[in-house]
């Protein structure tokens, strides 16, 4: 009996937008091959039934869609996915699914579906328009503002669970009361700040969308607070990053893996079958397997996944000795750099005055949860 989570890229690295900061376009473009095309009906068939054996009786299984743009698979590749997931489980596994996606190819029929199987959709609006279509463009350069809202209201008619993800430029983190305030008059409470990443291999902070760990380090302290003021007020809303900084606090599980102190939370699923053990390093080193070519449990305990593990358990240096570990924990290994010939997560000095600024009234709010837990 096992949970088990994938990452699934239907679409490889298909995308009919063009954002400036998208990570996996560089990914992608730092492979032999750049995309895998749109994944089969066989290669998925192939994918649910080993994650159905290796899951066992009464596991739990994730299926987490992705791209690229995960929609331009097509209505009815998801159809067919979801209800072949449901008859391989036929009730001896719990089977879930979400989906991230920018919106543009979002109606009247998927948002149905997605209310059908319940699906959770993770829906990309960075702020405001201004601040949105200042990188989530399309081929032509046109902002992307309004069919991400048109998307959002369609899903909110048939009461899907959205979820609003917002990638935290130089430019967004200007703004953190502004973006905040802009998500939530759009109707949703549940928000993920996600921090833009630079090109792999390329001195940090060079891009015009660069996020320096000045701004983002002012960008968590002035949008905590913000959010704490909503807290005390009686207005909460679900942000991800936080919640996660609390339910540390209170000895609970967290939901990101950059919170939980190591990697391998899931597998990536790209669209040929390849296996990989992160989002962030869908490269050809990092490749475990291919679904079908060998047991699941082979590459979940390959040479290779223990070898990216083992990287990521390493922390940077200093880590241990800083009173911020137990809560910071490191953060993502796609953030640690070299500097002086030391490994140093580059957005440190952000957390350092993020939890500098927040600690007293996380530890406030982590008490009255625990306090509400107990009544």
């Amino acid at each position: 009996m096992r949970r088990l989570s994938f990452l699934i890229k239907p679409a490889s690295s298909r995308c009919n937008l063009r954002c400036r900061y998208c990570f996996y376009e560089d990914v992608s473009d730092k492979r032999e091959k750049k995309s895998y095309g749109v994944m089969s009906d066989e290669t998925a068939e192939k994918l649910i039934r080993a994650a159905c054996e290796e899951s066992g009786k009464g596991g739990e299984l994730h299926f987490a869609f992705q791209g690229g743009e995960p929609t331009l698979a097509g209505l009815d590749f998801f159809r067919r996915f979801v209800l072949s997931a449901e008859n391989c489980a036929q009730g001896r596994q719990r089977v879930s699914f979400s989906i991230q996606t920018n919106g543009t190819l979002l109606d009247d029929a998927w948002a149905a579906f997605f209310k059908e199987k319940r699906l959770l959709v993770g829906l990309s609006v960075d702020g405001d328009r201004g601040l949105h279509d200042l990188n989530r463009v399309d081929a032509n350069g046109k902002g992307s503002w309004s069919d991400a809202v048109r998307a959002l209201r369609c899903l909110q008619k048939y009461e899907v669970d959205v979820n609003l993800l917002c990638v935290v430029t130089g430019s967004c983190a200007r703004h953190p009361q502004q973006v905040y305030g802009a998500l939530k008059r759009l109707g949703v409470r549940y928000l993920q700040f996600i921090p833009c990443l630079d090109p792999i291999g390329e001195e940090r902070g060079r891009e015009k969308f660069s996020l320096t760990p000045e701004a983002y380090g002012s960008f968590l302290c002035r949008l905590f607070d913000a959010w704490y003021d909503d807290w005390k007020n009686g207005r909460y809303c679900s942000i991800r990053q936080f919640d996660d900084y609390v339910h540390l606090l209170t000895g609970g599980e967290v939901s990101a893996c950059t919170a939980s102190g190591h990697c391998g939370r899931y597998l990536v699923v790209e669209a040929d079958g390849g296996l990989y053990p992160c989002d962030f390093y869908v490269l050809d080193p990092w490749r475990l397997g291919t679904v079908g070519e060998e047991p699941l449990a082979s590459v979940i305990g390959g040479q290779t996944e223990r070898r990216f593990l083992a990287e990521g358990e390493r922390r940077p240096d200093g880590c241990r000795d800083c009173r911020w570990f137990p809560i910071c924990r490191g953060g993502c290994k796609r953030d640690w750099i070299q500097r002086e010939g030391e490994t140093v997560n580059y957005f440190c000095a952000a957390y350092r005055a993020f939890f500098a600024h927040s600690i007293t009234r996380l530890q406030e709010i982590a008490a009255a949860e625990l306090e509400y837990a107990g009544r």
